[in-house]
């Protein structure tokens, strides 16, 4: 017995997916468009998608149309909760990530390896525009220094943005820094001294890592969970265990394993940590890039002793070379204060007043909206892809917002050495080994998906699997 058309229709369909037309996250085309498309009529296009849809291929949003789903491609399952480390470790090997950042603004090379967004993904022409103003209505003010704790409109807009993360702030409680990393650095100088154990995800940014490095602390790997983040009961263990000083996490969207912690588990590490007398600083870059959800809270907004340095920067939305960053610091504000000033001055006046001034004109919001959804479309672009060309047995992260995901290759495979052929190939890739103190994870990569989707990066997510799986003890496909 042959196929009813609607039938037909949803077989072109699965095979348009199976090619990488629609990625996992996609939107299909809508039912009109699908009519014209195969010379159907409106009620066949739309009884194909509803059998894709009981053959859980796709998923129907309300008011929106219809999405391609995660299983509809077989994607691979996500990693295991990263084990507890052994001990503290002083970090070591932290200058490999210079090649790494570098290579990112290399031309002839297609860079999933720094976790930088793409001009393409930017508001550079309202950003423009801004600089323009400022540059014309305040030049004798651009002249000057913007001392610590920095410019005050911009304190105000942060403040205001912080109470969408459950945070009750006003502006000076907000100090300004050079990105988010100088707001990392000086906070951990505000709260421990050298040789001090520093509790941190597993596996965790490197950025985390090198400010341990820089200041002679030792960082103790906390076992975490690749969807929700740092462990309780881990980081239970660890503060009974070593003498910590220190707790540095990214609950919302961590980098690199992309995972949001629920509300519950923020609360519940923040009270471990109050009952500990441990400070806790929170890296939340990426807290403002949900993909279909409400801006989650912030653990900020469960601090009710002023022992949350809540860190954070406009790097991953408004562009890194901004470096454009502040650090809420509670009841270290004096500190950290004194310490942003010695450490560098004050900020780039010229920077914070534009930043300050494209927020006044009130399109941030309608921007992020718009961005968030790009981020997630290239997200599932990416993990599409690894699905299509990576060796069997590879497992990938599946995050909720930012625009990282963790790849973990089958055991034995050599990610730095993966690194290396894929920069002579021109691809550059994040090591695992670089997320960990103490030279872990050597069978996983990082991969950066805020790029737009061309030719050459179809391409080079395709060579980068064909050396994934010559690399992997059998080579093998999906």
């Amino acid at each position: 017995m042959g196929q009813y058309l609607y039938e037909q229709v949803a077989a072109q369909i699965v095979a348009q997916i199976e090619h990488g037309t629609y990625a996992p996250g996609d939107r299909l085309p809508g039912v009109r468009t699908l009519r014209r498309q195969f010379g159907v009529s409106i009620a066949t296009a739309k009884a194909a998608c509803e059998l894709l849809e009981q053959r859980e291929v796709v998923e129907a949003r309300p008011r929106s149309g219809f999405y391609v789903r995660d299983a509809a491609l077989n994607v691979p399952s996500a990693p295991d909760t990263s084990p507890p480390a052994d001990g503290p470790s002083l970090v070591s090997g932290q200058e490999r990530v210079l090649a790494l950042v570098q290579a990112h603004n290399d031309p002839s090379v297609v860079s999933f390896g720094a976790a930088a967004p793409d001009a393409a993904f930017l508001p550079t022409a309202a950003l423009d525009r801004a600089f323009a103003r400022v540059r014309r209505r305040l030049p004798r003010r651009i002249a000057a220094y913007d001392f610590p704790p920095g410019s005050e409109a911009l304190r105000v807009h942060i403040a205001r943005r912080m109470a969408h993360a459950g945070c009750n702030l006003g502006p000076d409680d907000i100090v300004i820094t050079s990105g988010c990393q100088e707001a990392l650095v000086v906070s951990l100088r505000a709260v421990a001294e050298p040789g001090d154990v520093i509790a941190i995800e597993s596996p965790a940014f490197y950025g985390i890592l090198q400010a341990i490095e820089s200041l002679g602390m030792r960082a103790l790997e906390v076992a975490t969970d690749p969807a929700t983040g740092m462990v309780p009961e881990a980081l239970e263990r660890a503060l009974t265990a070593w003498p910590v000083r220190a707790c540095v996490m990214m609950p919302s969207f961590g980098n690199p394993l992309g995972h949001l912690a629920p509300d519950s588990r923020k609360a519940e590490l923040v009270a471990l940590l109050r009952a500990s007398g441990v400070p806790l600083i929170e890296d939340d870059v990426y807290g403002e890039l949900p993909f279909d959800a409400p801006r989650p809270w912030a653990a900020k907004a469960h601090d009710e002793t002023g022992d949350v340095l809540y860190c954070s920067s406009f790097s991953k939305t408004l562009g890194c070379g901004l470096r454009v960053g502040w650090v809420a610091p509670g009841r270290y504000r004096d500190r950290v204060t004194y310490l942003k000033y010695a450490a560098s001055q004050a900020t780039p006046t010229m920077l914070t007043l534009a930043v300050a001034d494209y927020l006044d004109q009130g399109g941030y919001d309608r921007f992020l909206r718009q961005v968030r959804r790009r981020y997630e479309r290239h997200v599932q672009h990416v993990i599409n892809r690894v699905t299509r060309h990576f060796p069997a047995g590879t497992r990938i992260t599946r995050p909720r917002g930012g625009f990282v995901v963790w790849v973990v290759l089958p055991e034995g495979t050599d990610t730095m050495a993966l690194q290396r052929q894929a920069l002579a190939a021109g691809i550059s890739v994040a090591p695992g080994p670089i997320f960990s103190p103490a030279d872990r994870y050597r069978n996983c990569l990082r991969l950066n998906c805020a790029q737009p989707w061309t030719d050459e990066v179809e391409a080079a997510m395709a060579r980068l699997g064909e050396l994934a799986r010559e690399a992997a003890p059998i080579a093998t496909v999906w």
